[in-house]
């Protein structure tokens, strides 16, 4: 293998046949406490030697050179200076010649501290897609699972990326704000979609492997999660209060116990519909079984 890897690692769906260079091991903020991908021992984060991570494209190069994208993994690339995300894109440009486009995860906070002409740079030597887990638009949802971003701060920064040419994929959490935010948790999130009319929409849902303890702390013990029947309602509201011209929305993550695909708000009535079938008779359609879904 020409690239070290530091197992996990994670990748959005839409990555699949992407090269995935792990220009950072885990994740730098890695508090949040609905998210179990860095939480193992080797995952703590840490910058991969810029010097390595050249070499390992030229070798990427001459064992795949008709690698057409590529994904920059682990969990917040874009912490990274950018002199060196440009040190990075001008390797893969020289030793990768055929790649037409290069994305990664990023924070808003990340972002926040690149300027927009930085940002045209990357774009312009092939970043041209980022992946923003924003979770949910609602300033108490994201003091509770300890995001350190607020509905502003995401907005700010998805608007900055847009300016730069930049693509977006936003990616919220159905369930997040449990039983008790969740009317609001749907709300603010849709409000924060119209604001930023991101490229493409993914929703995931609310999972644990090791239970919800951490996210029952973060809510000060009142964290109740979503049954079925509230997943799908809690849907139903978000979608129902968009206003989107033309993104692409998929909520076919393994989380998710609904699959749905559309172009909102074009498909808006055909997704509705769906949801409103898996409400009232979930029997008619076809639904992940608890031991389908996962991370």
């Amino acid at each position: 293998m020409p690239i070290r890897y530091i197992e996990p690692v994670y990748r959005p769906p839409s990555e699949a046949n992407s090269l995935i260079l792990q220009v950072t091991n885990g994740c730098s903020w890695n508090r949040c406490n609905f998210c179990e991908m860095y939480i193992d021992p080797q995952k703590k984060f840490k910058p991969k030697n810029e010097a390595e991570l050249v070499e390992e494209i030229r070798r990427c190069g001459q064992q795949y050179p008709g690698v057409r994208r590529v994904f920059l993994g682990d969990g917040d690339p874009m912490v990274l200076s950018f002199r060196r995300l440009k040190t990075l894109l001008e390797a893969i440009r020289t030793y990768l010649p055929h790649v037409t486009r290069v994305s990664t995860y990023a924070l808003p906070s990340n972002l926040k501290h690149k300027s927009i002409d930085e940002l045209q740079q990357l774009q312009a030597l092939g970043l041209t897609l980022i992946y923003v887990g924003a979770e949910s638009g609602d300033d108490d949802v994201l003091r509770c699972i300890d995001k350190g971003e607020t509905f502003a701060s995401t907005a700010e920064s998805l608007l900055k990326a847009k300016a730069a040419g930049i693509k977006t994929s936003v990616m919220l959490i159905n369930g997040l704000g449990g039983t008790r935010l969740s009317k609001q948790h749907a709300l603010a999130s849709a409000k924060l979609i119209n604001l930023t009319q991101p490229d493409y929409l993914a929703t995931l849902v609310l999972f644990s492997r090791r239970g919800n303890q951490r996210m029952k702390q973060g809510f000060d013990g009142d964290f109740t999660a979503l049954n079925q029947r509230q997943l799908f309602e809690e849907m139903e509201l978000f979608l129902s209060n968009l206003s989107l011209q033309n993104t692409i929305f998929r909520s076919d993550h393994a989380s998710n116990l609904l699959v749905l695909k559309g172009v909102l708000n074009r498909d808006m009535d055909t997704l509705l519909a769906q949801l409103r079938q898996a409400i009232e008779t979930p029997d008619r359609v076809f639904l992940r079984q608890e031991s389908q879904r996962g991370l």
